[in-house]
């Protein structure tokens, strides 16, 4: 690929990256969540709860960070660790009654949020977006992959 076109594209998907982070965790922080406690809520909503390996595989926190993070959301009551029915060695997270309640309130908000941004693009914008990101990520999940040793 020529550096001519390489290298705005990298700068591009940079600052598209950086606006959306401001975006949405400027609105993560006016529901009084850091977007790390806002990522674990929206991931752990809905489900049955996971492992700590399960939820740093799904969010974007890192595995030094995540026990913070837990650690801090348990202690507000919004997350709880219980013993794994399928391995009394390992833990399971799992959103309690009250974040339950949390993430029902905070993550349509979000969602609506984030949906401004997309409001004035068409149907068929969205379609190609998605499928050129999508495209993006395979390559590079290959391209780590191929360098593994």
């Amino acid at each position: 690929m020529p550096r001519s076109i390489f290298l705005p594209l990298l700068r591009e998907l940079s600052s598209a990256y950086q606006a959306f982070e401001v975006y949405s965790s400027a609105h993560v922080r006016s529901l009084s969540l850091t977007p790390a406690q806002f990522d674990i809520v929206a991931t752990l909503g809905n489900t049955p709860g996971m492992s700590p390996k399960e939820l740093g595989e799904k969010t974007l926190i890192t595995k030094g960070t995540l026990t913070g993070v837990i650690d801090r959301l348990a202690a507000k009551k919004i997350v709880r660790r219980v013993a794994s029915p399928d391995d009394g060695r390992c833990q399971i997270i799992r959103l309690t009654s009250q974040g339950e309640k949390l993430f029902a309130r905070i993550f349509p908000l979000h969602v609506a949020h984030m949906e401004r941004v997309f409001a004035g693009f068409s149907p068929g914008d969205l379609e190609g977006i998605t499928a050129s990101l999508r495209l993006l990520r395979t390559a590079f999940v290959a391209a780590h992959v191929s360098t593994k040793p």
